[in-house]
């Protein structure tokens, strides 16, 4: 493993519609420039298309912008690390081609993160608002893509125990939304209403799974619509008189399910040192009963910087800060991937 006192790596991300880069020197992150794309919104949802499109016109200017407000030039890199996978492949592609180049031209080592594991790495930025876990730890994973619950022995080894058998938790947050009329992204809005309801007020049904340690969201999807569907035929303005309580109950029902899980998870193992990860870790609800768990269960949690749950290159640059100590090169042969397993 290299010693390098001082390693630069500029990281990028590009998985979805945002198009992010960070540099980091050793594990500190020195910029985490990230440039949004707001044409989804008007069509509910990321479109592929639109998304690499925006990648294109961004990737340059953001580049520059982060070498700009790190202080450094490029020729003090010392890595170049990128998002593999998984994600939207015409992303992907688009942020895989520019490490490429990028790391040939400068002669550096080229290096191709996961981004679920760059999600729980996360963690091991040096910030002082955060605490690093010990190994081992579980990790609870939840965005709009993935729900998983992992089991992490060290930096490069990780096990999923658990992980959705339809829709991801971010999913059911943001359809919930849509049947309730609220725009896209609607996952931030329904936690935005929730604050203000009951979350006793109205009672959906958890899913049961063949495995105790996996998810499903589907079911509960479906009978939110179909509860709204019948409140609204009885009264036209059930949606609008009664938001707050309705978005309070399915932020209460989705978090019960997840900490339900989290439960037999932490039984099953025998660890009590808990982390959340993934952009649905932004959700206050979450992280509340993610807290009372300390005191209620003799849990440690970590819940990561707000700036670190969504889709980031600070997490990129991390992964590819230890793989820099550990040598993990990648030829310019490595391809992305939309789909990829840890």
């Amino acid at each position: 493993m290299k010693t390098n006192n001082s390693t630069y790596i500029l990281a990028i991300e590009s998985s979805c519609d945002d198009t992010g880069v960070a540099i980091l020197h050793n594990d500190k992150v020195l910029c985490n420039v990230v440039a949004n794309q707001e044409i989804h919104s008007q069509y509910g949802g990321v479109v592929p298309e639109l998304a690499s499109r925006a990648h294109q016109q961004n990737i340059v200017p953001v580049v520059a912008q982060a070498l700009k407000q790190a202080g450094i030039d490029k020729k003090q890199l010392n890595a170049i690390a990128f998002t593999k996978g998984p994600g939207l492949m015409g992303s992907l592609l688009v942020g895989s081609s520019f490490a490429k180049s990028m790391a040939l031209a400068l002669d550096i080592p080229l290096i191709g993160v996961n981004h679920m594991q760059a999600h729980i790495l996360a963690h091991f930025i040096n910030d002082e608002n955060q605490q690093k876990p010990p190994f081992p730890f579980l990790c609870l994973t939840i965005s709009g893509g993935h729900t998983q619950i992992v089991k992490i022995t060290d930096h490069f080894t990780m096990e999923v125990i658990g992980e959705t058998i339809d829709d991801a938790v971010g999913e059911a947050f943001d359809k919930s939304a849509k049947i309730l009329g609220l725009p896209y992204p609607g996952g931030p809005l329904v936690d935005k209403h929730a604050q203000l309801g009951n979350p006793n007020a109205y009672i959906f049904t958890k899913p049961k799974t063949k495995n105790p340690l996996d998810f499903s969201f589907s079911g509960l999807k479906t009978a939110i619509l179909y509860f709204i569907q019948k409140q609204v035929k009885e009264n036209s303005n059930f949606i609008e008189e009664n938001l707050n309580d309705i978005c309070a109950s399915i932020q209460f029902t989705i978090s019960t399910i997840l900490m339900n899980k989290l439960k037999k998870a932490v039984k099953q193992t025998g660890i009590k040192h808990i982390a959340i990860a993934g952009g649905v870790s932004a959700n206050s609800e979450i992280r509340k009963v993610l807290k009372e768990a300390e005191n209620k269960y003799n849990w440690t949690t970590y819940i990561p910087k707000f700036e670190y749950t969504m889709d980031n290159a600070a997490m990129i640059g991390i992964v590819g800060y230890y793989k820099y100590l550990d040598e993990q090169f990648d030829d310019l042969g490595i391809t992305a991937s939309a789909r990829m397993k840890f």
